[in-house]
């Protein structure tokens, strides 16, 4: 789940397919790791463990520690606080400044209030800068030990200038977008951990297949390098500061290209991977290379320049002859099945979202969201639909776990949208899937279209 927030931006779960050498040898290492932890007392407090909650802080210590602040100029570790979906039981490595958090032992303990949305992100609460993660922690040692890395660096991110505007990227959901970024994966991954002969050939495969794919959506690269900057450099951090040698690092961001196409949705989760996998080739081409990076950057172009590797001029030609190697016929054949099925669901989310009746809600001065990263579907002019969405705005909070659609207008979200409600006055305020809860100062009016419904404020007149 990943939260973001817009005043006045999941990682996938669970990487899949591990196989190989150097993946079990990383597998092993993670599990030994992971069952040693396993074995410590525990002393629950609501859901969490307060034990394991503590060693999970001092494990993150411990690999900021390692790293010295050597990659980016700063240690990564800072307030972090952990957070039980099912009883908002907060466990914080300090205090807050509003004292809503109690000492016990060598933790803070507390409760998350309604408002504030679950996920692992970086957010402020309390008058911290914090770094927020879902607890339970994966038992996987390496993933854990990932995925604190991954968001201890969202929260000092913007301070570093490396964040971005947050966004899908639609033409990663079309048979042609689909079919060239599996390619990329597949060449990324036979660069990391494929014979050393051929990395380097694999490396400008990669590279190639990006660029035909990129030149088939004029306009569109630049929404793949704000995504691949605001999640894959976090999670290439993760990897690059976890892993326990530079084998171990490549096999898992190996295991994740191998197991990407799993994901019923790339718009979001392709940063995930190929952040990873640039940001470690790039450490064996052009050492330090992240502390001259910029947020205009896109990672491929830098690797290209770092293996002096220039693109052919004839694209389509090269990259087809190419694909060979990696199965593409078959690649083909699979995702023009996929593109047939496709059609009838984007269909029925239109009718849901689209030609039925719908309450719209503003993005108002105050609105915070998080949401299911790993299905959304983008719907084309409109914005995205995640199959599970939570918001909480200035007129309230909104969850919806049989799909939102999160308006969206030039790359920024204007809104969301759900199935109109069969009762305007109920309270709280219910429909097809969602509910919401309204703070007082706001109602549901009729829209301009008959059946529609909107969300302003009581203040304001009516149009």
């Amino acid at each position: 789940m990943k939260s973001y927030a817009m005043n006045g931006g999941g990682r996938p779960s669970g990487l899949r397919g591990w196989s190989g050498r150097l993946l079990g040898l990383a597998l092993v290492l993670a599990a030994a790791s992971a069952a040693a932890m396993a074995a410590e007392p525990a002393k629950p407090a609501g859901g969490i463990d307060l034990t394991l909650a503590a060693k999970c802080f001092q494990e993150a210590k411990a690999l900021s520690d390692a790293d010295g602040g050597r990659m980016w100029g700063t240690p990564l570790y800072g307030s972090m606080l952990f957070v039980d979906e099912a009883t908002r039981q907060v466990v914080a490595n300090r205090p807050d400044y509003k004292n809503l958090l109690k000492a016990e032992g060598s933790v803070f303990v507390g409760t998350l209030p309604a408002e504030e949305n679950i996920a692992n992100t970086a957010m402020r609460w309390a008058g911290v800068e914090w770094t927020m993660v879902r607890w339970p922690l994966p038992e996987n040692r390496l993933q854990r030990d990932v995925l604190l890395m991954h968001e201890s660096f969202h929260r000092i991110q913007e301070k570093l200038g490396l964040s971005g505007p947050d966004t899908a990227c639609a033409p990663l959901d079309t048979r042609d977008g689909r079919l060239w970024l599996q390619l990329e994966w597949r060449a990324l991954q036979a660069a990391l951990v494929g014979p050393k002969p051929s990395r380097r050939r694999a490396v400008e495969d990669a590279l190639i297949f990006r660029a035909y794919r990129r030149s088939l959506f004029p306009g569109e690269a630049a929404g793949e390098q704000a995504l691949e900057m605001h999640e894959g450099i976090p999670e290439y951090v993760g990897i690059a500061l976890s892993a326990r040698s530079r084998a171990e690092a490549e096999a898992y961001a190996a295991a994740g290209l191998q197991g990407a196409p799993s994901y019923p949705s790339f718009i979001r989760s392709f940063a995930y991977v190929t952040g990873p996998a640039y940001g470690l080739l790039l450490d064996q081409a052009k050492p330090g290379w992240q502390r001259a990076l910029t947020p205009k950057d896109d990672l491929s172009a830098l690797l290209a320049q770092a293996d002096g590797i220039t693109l052919p001029a004839d694209l389509k030609a090269v990259a087809e002859a190419r694909a060979k190697a990696y199965g593409g016929a078959r690649l083909a054949a699979e995702e023009d099945k996929r593109a047939k099925e496709k059609i009838q669901e984007v269909k029925d989310l239109h009718a849901r979202f689209v030609e039925g009746p719908v309450l719209t809600l503003p993005p108002a001065s105050y609105f915070t969201y998080s949401f299911d990263p790993t299905n959304p579907v983008p719907l084309e002019g409109l914005g995205t639909v995640y199959p599970y969405l939570r918001v909480s705005a200035a007129w309230g909070i909104l969850e919806a776990r049989h799909g939102a659609l999160l308006l969206q207008k030039e790359g920024f979200v204007n809104g969301v949208r759900v199935p109109a409600p069969k009762d305007v006055n109920a309270r709280p305020l219910k429909g097809d899937g969602w509910t919401l809860t309204l703070n007082d100062g706001w109602a549901v009016v009729p829209a301009a279209r008959k059946g529609d419904y909107k969300l302003i404020h009581a203040a304001l007149p009516l149009p």
